[in-house]
């Protein structure tokens, strides 16, 4: 096997995805760019998107990533518009453009054109999750759009196997479609419900950071390869561990959680620029396939078919966002009154990805009885284009609509009081804990050791508040950045006399790591301490 061209696409889509931090455009959009460039450079390989790789080993650690990160409290507070984008929409979007395509494209059968329709049908949970985190849209649309790229794909797929089924003639129904979806959809959740609490309960007994951190890996393809044997939704199965885990990631060890976070930091980051790199390196392998649809015919199909999802998602967003609240005062008491803004803001980040590219590829060359799958060609031009234009469009003109619009900004100094009477709180009861510990005998400490303790804690409870002092009208740092800088000008000193003494001999490599480690520590502590 040959492993350089891995090596290429990982190094290269790695380099790109730190250039575009230098640069307004975002990461997506550079690597997908860069990605149909270079596609035609003379010797590069070619990279096709197996779905047997890209769904079973690159879409479970995305998912998990993403779906360990959001608020589990904040995502079923918004269950209802999730619930409407991630089925409703997923559903309306698969009917609507097959028909269109079905009407559009002469030949074309109503069951291929339904199998496009599903395909495209998905935004992308790579695509939105990187565009908002980019662009800071407010925290409720953030949610709702990151709900619903978690559990649409579980959607898509589904309807893609009906239709696929109906076009090949495996003699799928309506009702058979149906009884598939719920038994999908119920199945992902169960396994996902099963696996949870088990996998947290191993988690919080494996003492080793190390042993946590590599179960951590191993978790989200252990919960898609169960749920996907059982005939489920991996998918779903995936959403609902990670979202426990990340709930309750306060009980693992502390060691775990900082080991994790830059472990996962690191594999996201690395399959999200592989997979946007991915997708513009399709460029030539969809082109040679494309066949009889040349030219001018091609590009307007793309165009419409373009068209055509980007209405699609007006039309289901707007009436989704307002008729529930004209019809169910429940509705109109519970939640905060929607804006048009932020609908079109919904309705215009349906950006398609990875997914929608990789299950096109998944359809068959044949159908039952051995003839050419109709149109299979076409349709995955078609998916290409739908998945690039969003991405271009849509993305590239995402962050001037937000900031066109005029969304009102977080309130970084009403956060800051928060965050400091939270802090009060919590310090007022470590102190009381503190002072209950040391009347007990087998707690007894030097007074000057007692004392550490309690400037800390104090230290601790002031670093907030000094968050909203003034800055030092020499250098312009607040309070806390002075703090900062000279935590790790007195740890650069330490440091180097460490290294110094291994250079002389005094202390072996061996000591020189452990005392390293502990200075680490000791400067990340200082730099969350002051904030």
């Amino acid at each position: 096997m040959d492993v350089m061209p891995l090596l290429l696409l990982v190094a290269g889509s790695t380099v790109i995805a730190a250039a575009a931090r230098r640069t307004p455009v975002p990461a997506p959009l550079l690597l997908v760019a860069v990605g149909l460039a270079v596609s035609y450079i003379p010797g590069v390989p070619d990279y096709t998107l197996d779905p047997e790789v890209v769904l079973p080993l690159l879409l479970p650690p995305l998912l998990y990533t993403s779906a360990s990160d959001s608020s589990y409290l904040d995502l079923r507070a918004q269950m209802r518009p999730v619930a409407l984008l991630s089925v409703g929409y997923v559903l309306f979007a698969t009917v609507v453009v097959g028909w269109a395509v079905y009407l559009l494209v002469p030949g074309m059968t109503l069951p291929a054109a339904l199998v496009l329709g599903a395909v495209v049908a998905p935004p992308d949970a790579v695509a939105a999750t990187a565009v908002a985190r980019r662009v800071g849209l407010p925290s409720r649309i953030t949610t709702i759009l990151q709900g619903e790229s978690l559990l649409n794909d579980a959607t898509a797929i589904t309807a893609y196997k009906v239709a696929l089924g109906a076009a090949v003639g495996a003699g799928a129904t309506w009702a058979g479609g149906i009884e598939e979806f719920l038994l999908a959809a119920v199945g992902g959740v169960g396994v996902g419900l099963l696996l949870m609490a088990p996998l947290h309960w191993l988690r919080t007994r494996l003492k080793e950071p190390l042993l946590q951190n590599t179960l951590s890996l191993l978790i989200p393809f252990v919960a898609y390869g169960v749920a996907e044997q059982l005939h489920a939704s991996g998918v779903l199965a995936v959403v609902v561990v990670a979202l426990y885990l990340g709930h309750r990631a306060w009980e693992v060890d502390f060691a775990t959680r900082l080991q994790e976070e830059a472990v996962w930091k690191m594999v996201a980051f690395i399959l999200e620029s592989a997979v946007f790199a991915l997708i513009g390196l399709q460029l030539p392998i969809v082109l040679r396939g494309l066949g009889q649809y040349e030219g001018a015919e091609a590009v307007w199909y793309a165009v419409a078919v373009f068209l055509v999802v980007v209405a699609a998602r007006f039309a289901w967003c707007y009436p989704a966002t307002f008729l529930p609240r004209i019809f169910s005062a429940r509705i109109r008491e519970r939640e905060s009154n929607p804006t048009w803004k932020g609908a079109m803001v919904t309705s215009w980040a349906g950006m398609r990805g990875v997914v929608s590219l990789a299950i096109a590829f998944s359809i068959p060359d044949r159908v039952h009885g051995g003839g050419a799958f109709p149109h299979r060609n076409l349709v995955l031009f078609l998916t290409f284009t739908t998945v690039i234009g969003t991405l271009v469009v849509q993305g590239l003109t995402l962050p001037p609509l937000i900031r066109r619009l005029r969304f009102p900004g977080r309130d970084p100094q009403a956060e800051t009081l928060a965050e400091a009477n939270a802090q009060a709180q919590a310090s007022r009861a470590a102190e009381a804990r503190l002072d209950e510990l040391l009347t007990d005998d087998r707690n007894q400490l030097p007074p000057p050791l007692a004392d550490r303790l309690r400037i800390v804690l104090e230290r601790r409870r002031n670093a907030v508040w000094e968050r909203l002092g003034q800055t030092n009208p020499v250098t312009g740092e607040t309070v806390d950045d002075t703090y900062r800088r000279l935590s790790r000008e007195m740890i650069s000193s330490e440091r180097d006399v460490f290294v110094r003494l291994r250079d002389h001999r005094y202390i072996d490599d061996e000591m020189l790591r452990t005392l390293l480690r502990r200075l680490d520590l000791e400067e990340a502590a200082a730099y969350r301490e002051a904030g």
